[in-house]
């Protein structure tokens, strides 16, 4: 068994599909099927059920790989740490998050004073984001709510309130606060299905007692602010949206009844290594959101 038969079998295990595979992997899809072969014989099991042309991982693969992933991890791992150690890790750090917003302030503070640092950011959906950070493909996710996978460091940032933004001259613009059951006739902005903000947004909704009436569906929740100023509609917005425009002419209500707020986590892998570029990076955005966690209105 080599590092070849281990980086052949993670890519046919990811993709289950061996002419892709060979295709990804420059090979002939012969050889390809060969090495998986000899891997299986020398395991003595079948990692893959096939049927046909169709092959697709069974019990026996999925327990195998799990393993192979921690070996390739590790041997990451000691890569990166020895080119460290021998200042040839260049200092360059991996951030995601989906609500883009929080980013422009966050990076100019610390880029600040980390001049060496350079930053690549990604804003994918939060599943494929979570399957990057377990490849290592990313360091830090900034992200909403609380996942369950033991794999991955989870640290609560602040506790956000949603607030309801609503334009200047509508009958609710001169309210402080609302019960979000009184605007249950009136249109709704919203982030596409798939979206956290989406979610938390029918949640709420249905726990004020109605569903919403979405006139129109983003992708970010600065586009639903032009959209809610230009009076086409409410939406829910998260607090820090107003923090980051505030030169937004648009009027943000504090909802009283369903409290509405989400948990900020800071997401990264236990299973890689964390540069000591990331670990300051890590630390600096616990400290700058600190600051956000403010008591809301009664």
């Amino acid at each position: 068994m080599d590092l070849l038969q281990l980086r052949y079998f993670r890519t046919v295990a990811r993709l289950e599909h061996m002419t892709r595979a060979a295709q990804e992997l420059y090979i002939s899809q012969s050889s390809l099927s060969k090495t998986i072969s000899h891997l299986e014989h020398e395991l003595g099991l079948p990692l893959f059920d096939r049927q046909g042309r169709q092959i697709k991982l069974n019990q026996y693969g999925k327990t195998f790989l799990q393993r192979v992933e921690q070996a390739f991890a590790a041997l990451e791992n000691g890569q990166r740490e020895l080119a460290e150690l021998t200042n040839q890790e260049q200092r360059r750090i991996s951030l995601a998050s989906m609500s883009v917003y929080l980013l422009p302030n966050l990076l100019q503070a610390f880029l600040k004073n980390h001049t060496d640092i350079s930053i690549r950011l990604f804003s994918n959906p939060r599943r494929e984001t979570l399957a990057q950070l377990e490849r290592g493909e990313v360091d830090l996710f900034i992200s909403s709510p609380p996942i369950e996978v033991t794999t991955v460091e989870q640290t609560s940032l602040m506790m956000e309130e949603i607030l309801l933004a609503v334009p200047q001259g509508h009958w609710l613009a001169e309210r402080e606060t609302i019960n979000l059951s009184e605007v249950a006739g009136e249109a709704f902005l919203a982030l596409k299905p798939g979206y956290r903000l989406r979610e938390l947004t029918d949640t709420f909704c249905q726990q004020a007692g109605f569903t919403p009436h979405i006139v129109f569906e983003g992708d970010e929740p600065v586009a639903l602010l032009h959209l809610v100023k230009a009076g086409i509609g409410i939406a829910c917005i998260p607090s820090l949206v107003w923090k980051s425009f505030p030169e937004m002419a648009v009027r943000s209500l504090h909802i009283t009844e369903p409290r509405c707020e989400r948990e900020m986590l800071l997401l990264y892998s236990k299973e890689h290594y964390l540069s000591s570029a990331a670990r300051e990076f890590r630390d600096f955005i616990i400290t700058y959101f600190a600051q956000f966690n403010q008591k809301r209105p009664a």
